[in-house]
């Protein structure tokens, strides 16, 4: 198998969205994996596919799919900041590296535009993520309080949480990377 990553396209978004709510139903309700695709309404491909990507895997067959996509952009009101809205990939192939693959190349691709820093946000419970974002170098930006997160192995960990991030009980943890740093390479 070999994974090449690409600029996204407007037309991906109807295989986003289908991916989001198949790659989620493991885990998700089918109504909750539904609700978690609506994050990516088709406008984040319309005016930001440029600092989006799409990785694909070509099987051995010739067979063509994706296996992730990371949904980012540039702030226009943060100038030096870059940020990673969504980024998905399929569990068949997860721990092959292609997460770590689109941040990187999007890290690149930031640093060429003249950005500092970029920033990604996640939910408490989400403690794979929060691991993957640790391991890439982001710190937790503090928040107004504490939780303790327990991974699927059984470590505690204590989060900085910003209460109500995305509306009433919708809490956030929110990561910040230093572009230039260690971990973005």
């Amino acid at each position: 198998m070999t994974i090449t990553l690409r600029q996204a396209l407007t037309s991906d978004h109807p295989v986003m969205v289908g991916s989001v709510q198949r790659w989620w139903g493991d885990s998700r309700t089918p109504e909750q994996a539904r609700e978690l695709s609506l994050l990516l309404p088709k406008l984040f491909l319309q005016h930001f596919a440029g600092t989006s990507l799409v990785a694909l895997a070509e099987d051995d067959d010739g067979t063509e799919t994706v296996a992730g996509f990371l949904v980012g952009f540039h702030s226009a009101d943060q100038p030096d900041v870059a940020y990673i809205h969504f980024v998905g990939v399929d569990p068949q192939r997860r721990g092959l590296g292609i997460a770590r693959t689109l941040y990187r190349q999007f890290f690149a691709a930031a640093e060429r535009a003249g950005k500092l820093v970029v920033h990604a946000v996640t939910s408490p419970g989400n403690t794979g993520s929060i691991a993957f974002h640790r391991a890439l170098g982001f710190r937790l930006l503090p928040g107004d309080r504490t939780v303790d997160n327990a991974d699927d192995t059984g470590n505690t960990d204590d989060v900085t949480v910003h209460s109500d991030y995305d509306g009433e009980g919708q809490d956030r943890v929110c990561f910040e990377l230093a572009l230039g740093s260690p971990g973005d390479r």
